[in-house]
């Protein structure tokens, strides 16, 4: 009993540290959807409608394929995907994340955890919503929607 009480006593004296400020931590994840491109691919029409789309639409995944020798690619619904994550399952993913072209990973990867929770609730906040993407086609099959075609690299220009 007497431990308890220490315990308890201790807790009640401990600092508390501030909470983080939800609207500065929502107003970062927000600038960072749109600095780091995430809307140019994952927002369907926002980079043809001069980077505007409505909030209900953000992030839902795209039937625009992203064609090239990898195959065909189509943007992931991150609505979806990360509901299903923890932030610590976000950040762990996003460490190590690689993707097919034209998905730049590697900025993912070096993002801060600090930018990398915004982002995780920023879309949590905004909730599930939308279908799947459609999933991506090998090298050789034709894509039957839309695709933006990206040409091969030029000869002698090897992936690293």
């Amino acid at each position: 009993m007497r431990n308890i009480l220490l315990l308890l006593a201790l807790a009640l004296a401990a600092p508390t540290l501030p909470a983080a400020d939800d609207a500065a931590v929502q107003r970062r994840g927000r600038e960072l959807l749109f600095q780091s491109g995430c809307h140019d691919c994952h927002t369907p029409g926002f980079a043809m409608n001069g980077g505007k789309a409505d909030e209900s639409v953000w992030l839902i995944g795209d039937q625009l394929g992203w064609n090239g020798p990898w195959g065909t690619t189509y943007p992931t619904n991150l609505r979806l995907r990360l509901a299903t994550m923890s932030r610590d399952e976000w950040r762990a993913y996003a460490r190590v994340m690689k993707s097919r072209p034209p998905m730049p990973f590697w900025v993912l990867n070096q993002m801060s955890d600090t930018d990398l929770d915004a982002i995780w609730q920023v879309v949590q906040t905004l909730g599930k919503a939308g279908a799947p993407a459609p999933a991506a086609l090998p090298p050789g099959v034709e894509p039957q929607g839309p695709a933006v075609r990206f040409p091969s690299p030029p000869a002698g220009v090897a992936a690293q």
